[in-house]
């Protein structure tokens, strides 16, 4: 019971903008024709109150070890195409040379669907915990990914800061497609 909108119509919205981030629907609307339409709509879970918080954790839990790791094959933006199979980039067309740091460092960003991930998060995924690197080394492999990938490396369009924190893919449904 959300103002101005109910949760069905935010779903819908979310899906018909490309949005996969998974969807749990908490509501009060407990009839099987309601819940029925939830996922026809794209949730990815349906919980109806009154609930128990344990139930609830256990849920998104589940729906998380279903949805993590999720990629796709390709991934297209601007004029680069990201092969995650191949483990290959091309700019143009023509292949980009990125090192398998980079392509991690790439990849990361890719499946954080425009969430910030801070340095320390990108140097716990991309090289493992307990390794100690500098915040400087992410910065040097996001700017070799900037010369290699955006259009103007100065302005980039694609991997920003979040000055302070960290890095974000800007992934808007106009310069990205998953194929």
């Amino acid at each position: 019971m959300l103002p101005r909108k109910d949760g069905f119509a935010v779903c819908r919205e979310l899906r018909r903008a490309g949005v996969k981030t998974p969807i749990i629907l908490l509501t009060a609307r407990a009839q099987e024709a309601e819940k029925v339409l939830g996922f026809e709509l794209g949730a990815d879970d349906y919980v109806t109150k009154p609930f128990s918080p344990m139930e609830l954790c256990a849920r998104i839990k589940a729906v998380l070890r279903r949805t993590a790791g999720e990629r796709p094959q390709h991934f297209r933006f601007g004029d680069v195409e990201v092969d995650f199979a191949r483990c290959l980039a091309r700019r143009a067309g023509t292949p980009v040379d990125l090192t398998p740091l980079e392509f991690k460092v790439l990849a990361a960003l890719i499946e954080a669907g425009g969430r910030m991930l801070s340095r320390e998060r990108l140097i716990e995924r991309v090289w493992g915990s307990g390794v100690s690197i500098t915040d400087r080394v992410v910065d040097n492999h996001i700017l070799n990914l900037r010369r290699k990938l955006e259009e103007k490396p100065a302005d980039p369009k694609y991997l920003l800061s979040v000055r302070g924190l960290g890095y974000r893919f800007e992934s808007t449904a106009e310069n990205l497609t998953e194929t």
